[in-house]
């Protein structure tokens, strides 16, 4: 008896072993359906999981520590800049008119 898929005619395939079928696709099919391969995949597909939380906490914590970093320090740092400009400033003031430096 023969299937029929897109007007070609194909023979029946047996689905258990017989001694006909090859080597390979009788080792090949004890592989897949081993239990150490199913725990293998099991583990990986978890291992998958726990990576992508973890970087998904990890960006949302870089993404905390940033935006507070530009709204706490970089103002800081521009006001210790001026006051260091000014500071200088001062100082070429004082020797421009003879005054000893402080």
């Amino acid at each position: 008896m023969a299937s029929r898929r897109g007007g070609v005619s194909l023979p029946e395939r047996p689905h258990n072993n017989t001694p006909s079928d090859g080597i390979l696709s009788r080792v090949s099919s004890k592989i897949s359906e081993s239990p150490i391969l199913y725990q293998g995949k099991q583990a990986a597909s978890d291992a998958g999981f726990v990576a992508k939380k973890l970087l998904r906490s990890t960006g949302k914590a870089a993404w905390i520590a940033g935006t507070t970093f530009l709204i706490l320090v970089v103002p800081l740092i521009i006001e210790m800049d001026r006051e260091q400009q000014f500071n200088e400033l001062e100082l070429q003031q004082a020797s421009l008119l003879g005054a000893p430096p402080k």
